[in-house]
């Protein structure tokens, strides 16, 4: 394959974000108390850990991966009219390949969540198949495309906690948040190409809000030090919120996709500052070290 072939396919997965969900997983775990149990007891049983947290990851790159290529493959004809310039429609990938490629991905990821345990493996085919409902349905639909694709979200970061099922079994209502955050991403992206979406960009506005309260929340329920999470949330809002006010003023296409870019790469940073709520700033660095590597990403590969 030529080398700019291979940039093409690596364009339909969006390596930027596939790092976003690897960041999913890490919060997870360490909702999960992995990363504390690898700190603090590395010689005794660590290596199973370790096995874990390396195959999730490997897990969400193939699902999510295969999940964006799957949209694109879904958007080939609109985009010949709207995004010319995406693999696809320029020719540059084909769309057999695309499809070969994509359900490796997912078949990658399903296999690779499987080794961890059965709660891993069948949160990867849920992921899965809610993805490829949003590609090819539900991102057509008005209100329940925005809650299709935050379940993906919220499925991604309980793949993360499944390494520890007990757990799993009662923190799952955590998803809510990342469901509700991707959502209003998922809302305010649909003015990309036409813009005039105000309402949809207030309702994105509000609803970030409610994450980042309720993320404050959460940490003061949970650690006695829950205002280590306090740096966390700035961040995120000093990502998200600035393009978003400006897009909501001129309702530009251009200024809309700054913002959605820019609240795709803070997802990191909200799993950072979940971690933090969880488990103290250290852990939260630790997901926040993806964040230098996404945005490197996000300059050579589109991120919407």
């Amino acid at each position: 394959m030529k080398r700019g072939a291979l940039f093409a396919y690596l364009q339909l997965t969006r390596p930027a974000n596939v790092i976003t969900a690897i960041a999913d997983i890490w919060a997870g775990f360490a909702i999960a108390g992995g990363w504390v149990y690898l700190i603090s007891d590395w010689r005794l049983g660590a290596g199973d850990f370790w096995q874990n947290l390396l195959w999730l990851s490997l897990s969400t790159i193939g699902l999510y991966a295969g999940g964006v290529a799957f949209n694109d493959i879904a958007d080939a004809e609109l985009d010949t009219v709207e995004r010319p310039e995406r693999p696809i429609p320029s020719g540059r990938a084909s769309q057999n390949g695309a499809i070969l490629m994509a359900t490796l991905l997912l078949v990658l990821g399903v296999l690779a969540a499987f080794q961890v345990n059965l709660w891993a493996g069948v949160l990867a085919v849920s992921v899965s198949v809610c993805a490829l409902i949003y590609d090819y349905w539900g991102k057509h639909q008005r209100i329940f495309g925005p809650i299709n694709m935050g379940l993906c979200r919220t499925g991604n970061l309980l793949l993360g906690i499944a390494v520890a099922p007990e757990v799993l079994g009662k923190v799952w209502p955590i998803g809510v948040l990342p469901l509700i955050y991707v959502a209003a991403i998922t809302m305010v992206s649909r003015g990309e190409v036409h813009g005039k979406n105000r309402r949809s960009l207030f309702a994105g506005f509000f609803m970030y809000l409610i994450i980042l309260t309720a993320i404050l929340i959460l940490a003061k329920i949970q650690n006695p030090n829950f205002w280590q999470v306090i740096p966390f949330l700035g961040l995120v809002a000093y990502m998200i919120f600035p393009p978003l006010i400006r897009a909501i003023r001129t309702q530009s296409p251009q200024l809309i996709g700054k913002s959605v870019k820019a609240a795709v790469i803070s997802l990191i940073i909200v799993n950072a500052s979940l971690t933090a709520a969880f488990q103290g700033w250290e852990f939260g660095v630790l997901v926040l070290l993806l964040l230098p590597l996404s945005l490197w990403l996000a300059k050579a590969f589109a991120v919407t």
